[in-house]
């Protein structure tokens, strides 16, 4: 079962992430965190299906924070390439994706990209923040 949502910067991003970290209610089997130039994709890949009431709480905490997203061809290649088995590397440079963690959910991969694109445009986009 799989939970993709589009969210505004990298903070809900981080808010996240570290809320799948911390439950161990969710069978969590990977999330893959995308950066664009508008947003944050993630994608939230779970081993087994959730009961309704689950499905239906995660829902609605992902829906405060961000938006179901629908991904245009290119990303949804690079997504199922990623669960192929495919280095990032590989995916990032074939589909021109920004993939920002993919396997365990790893809030400090998002903290590091934030700073180190920071400091390479010497501004904070809105999206960083």
């Amino acid at each position: 079962m799989d939970y993709l949502y589009f969210l505004a910067n990298a903070s809900l991003t981080q808010r996240v992430v570290e809320f799948l970290h911390k439950n161990n209610q969710l069978p969590l089997y990977s999330v893959t965190v995308l950066h664009q130039i508008d947003g944050w994709v993630i994608k939230v890949k779970m081993s087994k299906a959730l009961d309704s009431y689950l499905d239906g709480n995660f829902r609605a905490y992902l829906s405060e924070l961000g938006i179901p997203y629908q991904p245009e061809v290119r990303v949804k290649m690079a997504l199922w390439s990623l669960d192929a088995g495919e280095p990032p590397i590989e995916v990032m440079r074939r589909y021109q994706v920004a993939i920002v963690s993919h396997g365990r959910p790893d809030k400090e991969e998002i903290e590091t990209f934030r700073k180190q694109f920071v400091n390479g445009l010497g501004y904070c986009p809105e999206t960083l923040a």
